[in-house]
């Protein structure tokens, strides 16, 4: 809420400007011709371009550009010398005369209107104050504006009508529809121009989209109607029609008596009649000079530098906009700077650190290599530069990098591929010259080092950003992912961050300077999380840098992530990814905010990450059997979920792709959705448990949202019913059963499978899953085509069945149409309706029954690594017979496309000795790319010594607690199961009955063929609560598809700010990498490792 001060100035100012635009459009406007008209809005910049006077004096190196707005005063009041001329001079009527007075009073009042675009500008501490104040309570002083331009506008109203001798009687006019169809069009196009200038702005197209069309739209307007008036010059004078005895029957009659109303003000003038030269001439300067005065007093908005994708508060002033004075008001609603101002911002100019970091286990070797061409290609797009305002650095937490041999332990073969793939892509992008009489140039040695978590590799890459591999031994430090992520989170936001800040404390250093200084840089550095596989492009990451370098409250911000690899389980999830980014992720950021962003691609705010409650809360070690399945089994929306109830806001941004390899076998994806199904149900139940608490802290989450979330969740409880419910629909049509027979039927295998996997192990409850897949992969082939049957049957597709299908795929086929690079994805929508017993039934059952089981379940048997592609073999035996032959460094070796089976048989050329450390054994590995060994700083020892004591020492077994948790494990698996297979058979109970009932209760629908017409004595029965999910499960489709058509315009309206940005940035300060002349075709998942043109072009933009 406002002060008091605040309220009253508001008040004045709003009673000064809402006064002024009701004496301008209501008393004073009527008296003039339509040019004056339309031009003297023109004049409402007066007193900004005084403003700007005293701006520039302020600014004393300013002062030479004090002339524009002198000039903008010069013309406006000479713009109104001869509009009083002109009338005065040439009109007779005391009318008229006065309403020159209140039009140029008019036009002053509400030009007090933009007074806050200065306020700040001025050493005025009373205005700072006033305007701080607004600030923070934006809305409601928008309120108290609107209610006070509503009420002055009755009372002009009120006062107008008695004194210029109207009666009372004409007000009802304004219920005419011709007054209704002006007002709508003048509601519609307002708010459209506004929407557009503001997008206009977002996609920094300000001068030729935003600036130059409201320069023009007053010419525009006047010509359009004065170009009808010459036409019909000839035609005799005339008087008003409008509204008298004329009632327009059709579109061109309406604009006739629009037109005839409009050229009847000029025909009036006297000056028009008589073609007075004079009188036309202070028109017409008059005119002009107003507009030149607008243009000079909003020259500066074309020197303004707007980042893309700017906030709306940032850019305007004021939230609303003025319907009457429309093109003005937006032009001079634009935040005013001055260069001074300008200057001090650049010189201050803040630096964002973005380090991206990826954790690591068992990849193979081309996995590998995505990744690290991923980071050489930000490297290349991003040279390190002492001034540059964004800085990047890569680390990647190598997990269980160590063997046990006779002297030890030693890197293992996953370690060592690592270093043989970095050396590969070093030597490719340290390649300027492409010349094939190049001379091989020397690798630039780097750095080994012994650390107390393991080991370390620094790498200084070619254009100068730093590359960190830091080796864990799990004797040394706790591993897995979450305990990965949180050596990586207190080692940057915890000791690179806090280092120089202390020692500037310990050397006497004011203390507020330096917490300040500090929490500017931890809202500056971001991270970037990855997995080992991930492959991106530079712009997938300035996209999100976006999002969080121009929104404070985003805390974490994800992109479209495609799911790459071959075979019918990654087909499956190719569409399943596609619709839950299209739909379910857009609809979530719209409506409220993202509640998982996923960890093998999204970049997270280092303030968010240390917010009370988040990273210190992340460090909690799993002691209860709840925190194992929400917090170790999926680490990346528990984190989110801590993050939302801080208060912080999740994103999602569809131009910012990136690939990760998906589990191809039934095995590998059952057990990575027996971790996340159990997960994401814990983490939403916690989000929603605390929905008040939340919904008060974050302003993302409304309540609203949250009964959204509630109903998804329930739809989510419910899918093992409902595609029981479809399984059993089939068979009535089919088999001609019994309803009920049939929902017997199509209840007893999932029932079984849900007892067997109560009593088997785990694989062979997978080996039963996927027998069971392929035979409800049969029947569902038998569904689509009982649906099919029954609408021929029924001779309408006008059913609910009908209807529901035919709705649900034109839904995702307009969706794929509005995804055009990802349209080819529909043809895998085959697959998933294949499957939708197997993800919907039978994974549910298993994910549900097996929660119990904590282990990871995917790369648990990794493969060995891969020592090096078959063509890098073949070069390196040619290097070996003729090392300096140029013709072995072709270009083409950019192309070479890894092959996917890996070589488990190792080089030899480097015999492993009982007296080797792992240093050497490396540096020996590393051969011509030296790695010198160098050691850790004391102080940097003693944190990782002490951040191991405190979070990361290796788990001690206990078997006592192991049993324990055991226990609880299946315990809490035991009432999950019960409450949601409860839930479910609820659903099925109350199904059958209905069924055994019949019609009684049924719902009756009239059915209606195609043709419009209705079955006399033909009516479909639908029991209410099949009825009740159809609607909500329609519903919710809805939502969703409207959510996606809102996210899809933003996503190209930043897609074109980058690209009209960043592109002609990068293409100005670099020239290409080695050739590439193959294009990444969308989801292609064989896409080129070896892909190095840093495209900044996102390639899923629209």
């Amino acid at each position: 809420m406002p002060s008091k001060k605040t309220i009253f100035w508001v008040l004045g100012c709003e009673f000064l400007v809402g006064l002024g635009a009701a004496v301008l459009t209501i008393v004073a406007m009527p008296h003039f011709d339509i040019v004056t008209n339309v031009m003297i809005l023109n004049s409402v910049s007066i007193l900004s371009a005084v403003f700007q006077v005293v701006a520039d004096c302020l600014a004393k190196e300013r002062k030479w550009l004090i002339m524009v707005p002198v000039c903008s005063i010069f013309l406006i009041v000479t713009g109104y010398v001869l509009f009083a001329i002109n009338y005065l001079a040439f009109e007779s009527s005391l009318e008229t005369k006065i309403s020159v007075g209140l039009a140029i009073g008019g036009t002053i009042c509400v030009s007090v209107n933009w007074w806050e675009s200065y306020s700040t500008l001025f050493n005025v501490s009373f205005l700072k104050e006033i305007s701080g104040d607004i600030a923070q309570s934006r809305n409601m002083v928008s309120i108290i504006s609107s209610l006070i331009r509503i009420l002055i506008t009755s009372a002009v109203i009120a006062g107008y009508v008695p004194l210029s001798g109207q009666e009372w009687k004409s007000v009802k006019l304004v219920f005419e529809t011709v007054v209704i169809a002006l007002v709508a069009i003048q509601i519609i196009s307002s708010a459209l121009c506004r929407w557009f200038v503001v997008l206009a702005c977002k996609m920094r197209a300000v001068r030729c989209s935003f600036i130059v069309p409201m320069y023009l739209a007053s010419i525009t307007v006047s010509a359009g109607f004065l170009v009808p008036h010459i036409v019909r010059l000839p035609e005799s004078n005339q008087t008003s029609t409008c509204f008298e005895n004329f009632q327009p029957k059709s579109s061109d009659e309406w604009l006739n008596l629009i037109l005839t109303d409009v050229i009847r003000t000029l025909n009036a003038r006297d000056i028009v009649i008589h073609m007075k030269t004079g009188g036309l001439a202070c028109l017409g300067c008059s005119a002009l000079s107003w507009w030149l005065g607008l243009i000079l007093s909003t020259i500066y908005i074309w020197y303004l530098k707007i980042h893309r994708i700017e906030r709306t508060q940032d850019l305007f002033v004021r939230p609303m906009y003025e319907g009457a004075f429309m093109e003005q008001s937006m032009l001079l609603n634009t935040r005013f700077e001055i260069r001074k101002r300008i200057k001090e911002r650049r010189s201050a100019k803040e630096t964002i650190r973005v380090f991206l970091c990826a954790t690591m286990w068992h990849e193979s070797y081309d996995e590998m290599m995505k990744m690290i061409i991923s980071m050489f290609r930000l490297d290349k797009y991003s040279p390190k530069h002492k001034n540059s305002d964004l800085q990047f650095e890569f680390h990647i937490y190598f997990d269980d990098a160590f063997k046990d041999v006779d002297n030890g332990r030693h890197a293992n073969e996953y370690a060592e591929s690592i270093v043989d793939v970095i050396k590969e892509v070093y030597t490719i992008f340290s390649e300027e010259d492409r010349s094939i009489f190049k001379q091989k140039a020397a690798l630039p040695p780097q750095k080994i080092i012994n650390t107390p978590y393991g080991g370390r590799l620094e790498y200084t890459l070619p254009k100068g950003n730093l590359m960190m591999i830091h080796f864990k031994d799990k004797t040394l430090i706790r591993h897995k992912k979450r305990w990965s992520q949180i050596m990586y989170l207190y080692y940057i936001l915890g000791w690179r961050l806090n280092r120089k800040y202390f020692k500037e404390f310990e050397e006497g250093k004011e203390l507020e300077s330096i917490e300040e200084r500090q929490k500017k840089e931890r809202e500056n550095m971001y991270i970037l999380a990855l997995d080992g596989d991930t492959d991106f492009q530079p712009s997938a990451v300035m996209l999100l840098i976006d999002r969080l370098k121009l929104y404070p409250e985003v805390g974490a911000a994800c992109g479209r992530i495609h799911p790459t690899g071959t075979g019918p389980m990654v087909w499956y999830q190719k569409f399943e990814y596609a619709v839950g980014h299209w739909l379910q992720k857009t609809a979530e950021h719209v409506f409220g905010c993202v509640l998982c962003s996923p960890g093998c691609f999204s970049l997270f705010r280092g303030a968010a990450l240390m917010d009370d409650n988040v990273m210190k809360r992340y460090t909690t070690k799993a002691n209860e059997a709840s925190q194992y399945v929400q917090c170790d089994q999926g680490e990346d929306r528990w984190l989110c979920t801590l993050l939302l109830q801080q208060g912080w806001r999740v994103e999602y941004n569809a131009a910012s792709d990136a690939y990760t390899k998906a589990p191809q076998e039934f095995k590998e994806f059952y057990n990575q959705r027996r971790r996340w199904g159990p997960s994401t149900l814990a983490n939403t139940i916690d989000l929603l448990g605390s929905g008040e608490l939340t919904s008060q802290r974050n302003s993302s989450i409304s309540k609203p949202y949250i009964l959204y979330q509630i109903i998804n969740t329930a739809a989510s409880i419910l899918g093992p019913a409902t595609v029981c419910l479809m399984i059993s629909g089939s068979f009535v049509f089919i088999f001609n059963m019994n309803a009920n027979l049939a929902l017997i039927l199509g209840i007893v295998p999932p029932t079984v499978f849900l007892i067997l996997c109560f009593k088997l192990k785990s694989d062979t409850q997978i080996t039963i899953a996927a027998i069971m897949s392929v035979l409800y992969a049969f029947l569902m082939v038998g569904t689509i085509l009982s649906i099919i049957g029954d609408l021929l049957r029924q001779q309408t597709f006008v059913t609910p069945s009908g209807m529901f299908l035919i709705g649900i795929v034109a839904l995702y086929l307009i969706t794929a149409a509005l995804h055009p690079q990802e349209f080819p994805l529909v043809i895998y929508g085959l697959v998933y309706f294949l499957c939708i017993p197997s993800g919907y039934l039978l994974l549910i059952i298993y994910s549900i029954v097996n929660m119990n089981n904590v282990t990871w379940g995917t790369r648990e048997s990794g493969s060995k690594a891969k020592a090096t592609a078959v063509n890098t073999i073949k070069k390196r035996f040619m290097n070996s017979i003729c090392w300096k032959c140029p013709c072995l460094e072709s270009e083409d070796q950019i192309e070479e496309i890894l092959p996917t089976e890996t070589i488990t048989q190792r080089e030899h050329e480097f015999q492993l000795s009982p007296h080797q450390t792992w240093i050497e054994r490396l540096q020996m590995k590393s051969n011509d790319f030296l790695l010198f060994e160098s050691e850790l700083p004391s102080d940097e020892i003693y944190f990782w010594r002490e951040l191991q004591k405190k979070y990361l020492e290796p788990l001690k077994e206990n078997k006592e607690h192991q049993e324990k948790i055991a226990n609880d494990l299946r315990d809490l698996r035991n009432k999950a199961t019960f409450v949601f297979f409860f839930c479910n058979a609820l659903w099925l109970v109350a199904t059958f009955f209905l069924q055994a009932i019949g019609t009684t209760v049924s719902i009756k629908i009239p059915k209606v063929y195609p043709n419009g017409t209705h079955a006399m004595s033909e009516d479909f029965s639908i029991d209410p609560i099949a009825l009740m999910f159809l609607l909500s499960f329609a519903s919710l489709l809805l939502i969703q598809f409207f959510a996606m058509l809102y996210h899809r315009i933003y996503t190209l309206i930043h897609f074109v700010a980058y690209a009209d940005t960043e592109i002609k940035s990068y293409r100005n300060r670099s020239h290409q990498i080695p050739d590439s002349n193959h294009q990444p075709e969308m989801n292609d998942p064989d896409t080129p490792l070896y892909f190095e043109n840093p495209s900044v072009m996102p390639t899923n933009a629209v």
